[in-house]
């Protein structure tokens, strides 16, 4: 699936005179079309093998697929042999939301950017589970969930205890994403005393959970980049004391400092290059004070092989992009597999 340049260049003028949520929906349905119609069964997939087992996960590379790409599975056959090592669906819901109002995604095209405030969009958890169940599997799929934004912040827990168990037998691992700007007072949960009781509750599910099925399934925490250091630590101390197996650094950053456009900055959670250097700076925190007791992903602001090195060498264990595709395309993946051990 890899494109020469010139092409992508020419497709990607042509698809950014799309609205930015369109544009990501007609190529991904044309993608996933053309592939499960005409290639899937010409093409051997494209994943270059160095596999490496972390959190007893055999990731077929160390780059991933991050959420949000993909929230409901419908374009599954075609990410999965792109060149990843492994993929993340979701944030998905208990229930179907619509999320925040249109338009809510925007791009920054000088700055490699795109400023999102979608609100978990997603067709609800049981979507997601119905997709998954008959597709044959060739590469490692984490499942990211969160809570329906009609569920107060102290039930947050049913919300992520009821995705669990619907995904619990799919999932390689499961993101609980607490850190969407998107989602009114989510990141509250941050806090150490609202972070302390959730994660009580939520390992207790999740334990619950590993006995009945006889099957163990890591968890995941995503991490804001807008973190103070002190909360950042304390953060760190909680995910060591419920034993939590990685943190996902960073997801989507509010701080509109980060851009060098002068334009309009809507509210919303910044993606893309202008993350790169605050989320390194959160895991190498976190890697500072977890060592080798928890695992990290790193993801935000990855354009190219520097970037991913640079996100390696502050403490990742493994990687994610998004953005990086939007403005680089799927040569970006190869770039940056072929020289990552």
């Amino acid at each position: 699936m890899k494109l020469p340049i010139s092409i992508f260049e020419i497709y990607k003028k042509i698809v950014f005179m799309l609205p930015p949520e369109k544009a990501h929906e007609v190529s991904l349905y044309m993608a996933e079309l053309i592939y499960s119609t005409y290639l899937k069964n010409i093409l051997k997939p494209k994943n270059d093998i160095k596999k490496q087992n972390i959190m007893g996960i055999n990731f077929l590379n160390k780059l991933g697929l991050a959420a949000g790409f993909d929230k409901n599975g419908d374009y599954i056959n075609f990410i999965s042999n792109i060149g990843f090592g492994f993929i993340e669906l979701g944030t998905v819901t208990p229930k179907p939301q619509y999320g925040n109002p249109k338009p809510r995604v925007f791009r920054y095209i000088d700055d490699e950017a795109i400023v999102n405030s979608l609100g978990f969009n997603n067709k609800g958890v049981q979507y997601l589970r119905d997709r998954l169940s008959p597709i044959e599997r060739v590469l490692p799929i984490g499942i990211n969930i969160g809570k329906n934004s009609s569920t107060p912040l102290e039930k947050a827990h049913e919300d992520y205890e009821y995705c669990m168990e619907e995904i619990f037998n799919l999932a390689d691992y499961i993101t609980l994403n607490i850190s969407s700007p998107n989602t009114e007072k989510l990141r509250e949960l941050h806090s150490e005393s609202n972070l302390d009781v959730f994660l009580e509750k939520i390992k207790r599910k999740h334990e619950s959970l590993m006995k009945k099925n006889h099957k163990r399934v890591p968890l995941v925490l995503k991490v804001s980049p807008d973190m103070g250091l002190d909360d950042l630590e304390k953060f760190c101390s909680l995910v060591i004391n419920y034993e939590i197996d990685g943190i996902i650094a960073t997801n989507t950053t509010i701080d509109n400092e980060v851009l060098k456009s002068k334009s309009l900055r809507p509210n919303g959670g910044i993606s893309g290059k202008p993350l790169l250097n605050k989320s390194n700076e959160v895991i190498k925190i976190i890697k500072n004070h977890v060592g080798d007791k928890v695992k990290i992903i790193g993801v935000g602001g990855i354009t190219s092989k520097d970037s991913a090195m640079s996100k390696l060498h502050c403490g990742s264990d493994l990687l994610q992009l998004y953005t990086g595709l939007v403005y680089n395309g799927t040569n970006l993946i190869k770039e940056i597999t072929s020289n990552i051990k």
